[in-house]
């Protein structure tokens, strides 16, 4: 299938982005990558993904999807090749929930701990390793949370990887104890590691001043960001 059939409404930075660019590749999907100014959107943006106006969106077939989970399911019911969720309905639900899990605990937490300081950070940081400590036991003793193979739920928690470390030195923090978190810590080894992915990670650097400008700017309004 030629690029021209798949394409990807990006952000080089996005963490929600980059998951639907590791799964594509994954699968060996050819793509067209368009990359958007999230802070002066586009009309494309507008047209292919007017409710929530975010990237990610694909487009296949001239069909956008958006939102970066139902992208990955739909891209593993699409094309068969290297499955993403496991084939088990019960598994799959379980993948699932920890998707979702994560992305409302921790990702919030650790972006608002990210901007803040002071009894607000710590607040956030408590509920940050609060959830780190739920996905060291779900990965304990295994390589990745797919199994043998990099799945849906490891490009989904992939961020963890490689946005939180930066997220820890740009909010001058520290969530991720390699000691407390030991196999959480060799799996974000072994998923960095991984060929595809250690080939589509935005620059550190850059990402370092991105995310220094962007703490700067939202300190003074980050309230809403945290969710019970």
């Amino acid at each position: 299938m030629g690029s021209q059939d798949v394409k990807l409404v990006s952000f080089w930075v996005s963490p929600f982005a980059i998951r639907v660019e590791w799964a594509l590749k994954l699968k060996g999907i050819e793509y067209e990558y368009i990359e958007e100014d999230i802070f002066n959107k586009s009309n494309l943006l507008m047209e292919l993904n007017p409710v929530h106006k975010k990237v990610p969106v694909l487009v296949h077939d001239q069909k956008p999807i958006a939102e970066s989970f139902i992208i990955l399911e739909y891209i593993d019911e699409i094309w068969k090749q290297y499955p993403l969720l496991p084939h088990h309905p019960y598994q799959r639900a379980i993948a699932r929930f920890w998707a979702i899990s994560v992305e409302q605990k921790l990702l919030g937490a650790a972006w608002v701990a990210t901007c803040t300081s002071g009894d607000e950070q710590e607040k956030a940081l408590n509920v940050a390793r609060e959830a780190m400590e739920k996905i060291e036991g779900e990965i304990k003793g295994k390589k990745f949370f797919g199994g043998d193979n990099i799945g849906y739920l490891d490009i989904a928690l992939g961020w963890i990887s490689y946005w939180l470390p930066v997220w820890e030195e740009v909010g001058s923090m520290h969530i991720i104890d390699p000691l407390k978190y030991s196999a959480t810590t060799t799996w974000m080894t072994n998923f960095l590691s991984h060929p595809v992915i250690k080939d589509s990670l935005p620059p550190r650097n850059k990402m370092l001043v991105y995310y220094n400008n962007l703490r700067n700017k939202w300190s003074s309004t980050h309230h809403d960001l945290l969710k019970d």
